[in-house]
């Protein structure tokens, strides 16, 4: 049986008389930039999130790098960051002129690990990067925490977790900022990328506006710094509002899916993703680990089932990475979880027979190896 990673196809099908109506409005009017969808959907977002400000940028990193820009962080700064995560989070660190500072993780979540970052802080330390890893939240109240005995920010990265939270505490609620990503992938996706910035603070959120336009402040044609050209276009904007609608129904079933995997493959050989006591998990990723993993994945695709791993090779050991870490070895949790961690199909186009499929799979190359 054929069990896609991704269905973009059948998830597009379900939104498609909207967008096509959404479509065909702004192209007959002409208002392709900054229009109606980009408020829509820059206030849905956070209305949802119980936040001040949504600002809507034309990608997850230029969200992460503009809203630390934004809140004055750059050369001579350190932030503290984990490489168990897409390249992003680092490389905008890199990207605004300040440095990071490599943190292993928490072996159970993979998420960024609280003890690591006390013992990365330094006198140049001026940040916290949390990843919110594959839908659930980090461990926000110890950063909060450790923000408030050292004097440091804390900046989110929620690329994976739009709509989760923690006791319903949302992502762009516990730090200065947060960044989603909308790139296709993700629970809400775009029909290629898109961004947003969601947070409390009225200075970092006119400073991300101004950014996200060339540096344009309060008058159009006066620049008040250096920016960039990132607005959302608006037909991005308007797909992503018409998949909005749908995403609670969309995540429930995810949310569905993560149950039944949890259910049957409890008791295996095989390491099963945890949630955090007060976390709301939205399941970007379904993550097993085991040592056994490229056999694992091997088995799979003989059974015509698609898996992933997020994420191979830590970026600490990727070369344009490797001089600001203390080389292998130094994040030994990390360098642990790439080797073993794979990612099984979790979607809410997964049929019954389909996810049926994936336990038997599983339990079948388990039990052979017992």
């Amino acid at each position: 049986m054929r069990v896609p990673f991704i269905d973009l196809k059948t998830q597009y099908s379900e939104v498609q008389a909207t967008v096509e109506a959404s479509f065909a409005e702004i192209l007959s009017s002409g208002a392709y930039v900054l229009g109606r969808f980009n408020k829509e959907l820059e206030e849905d977002l956070a209305k949802r999130h119980k936040v001040k400000h949504g600002i809507a940028v034309n990608s997850g990193t230029d969200a992460l790098r503009i809203m630390m820009q934004a809140a004055g962080i750059g050369p001579g700064d350190e932030v503290i960051v984990p490489t168990f995560t897409f390249v992003a989070t680092v490389e905008v660190v890199v990207q605004i002129g300040a440095t990071p500072v490599f943190a292993d993780i928490d072996a159970a979540t993979f998420c960024l690990d609280p003890e690591a970052v006390r013992k990365a802080i330094t006198p140049k330390t001026k940040a916290i990067l949390p990843v919110h890893l594959y839908g659930q939240l980090a461990d926000v109240k110890a950063f909060e925490a450790i923000a408030k005995e050292h004097g440091l920010l804390v900046f989110e990265d929620g690329a994976q977790a739009v709509l989760s939270h923690h006791e319903g505490t949302y992502t762009g609620a516990w730090g200065s900022a947060s960044a989603l990503s909308f790139y296709v992938t993700k629970n809400l996706g775009a029909a290629g990328d898109g961004g947003l910035i969601l947070t409390n603070d009225d200075e970092v959120a006119r400073r991300s506006r101004s950014l996200r336009i060339h540096g344009m402040g309060r008058e159009r044609y006066y620049y008040d710094e250096i920016g960039y050209t990132s607005r959302m276009p608006e037909l991005q904007a308007a797909f992503l509002c018409a998949k909005l609608a749908r995403l609670d129904d969309w995540n429930a079933r995810r949310a569905a899916v993560a149950a039944t995997y949890l259910n049957e493959l409890a008791g295996l050989p095989i390491h099963l993703p945890v949630t955090s006591p007060g976390n709301h998990h939205t399941w970007h990723q379904f993550s097993v680990r085991t040592p056994d993993r490229d056999a694992l994945m091997a088995h799979l695709k003989e059974r015509e089932i698609d898996s992933a791993i997020y994420y191979p090779v830590p970026l600490h050991l990727h070369e344009p990475y490797a001089h600001f870490g203390h080389g292998k070895g130094s994040l030994p949790v990390t360098e642990e979880v790439s080797d073993q961690v794979l990612c099984l199909p979790i979607h809410q186009n997964l049929a019954d027979d389909q996810v049926a499929w994936v336990v038997e799979s599983i339990r079948s190359f388990a039990t052979a190896k017992v």
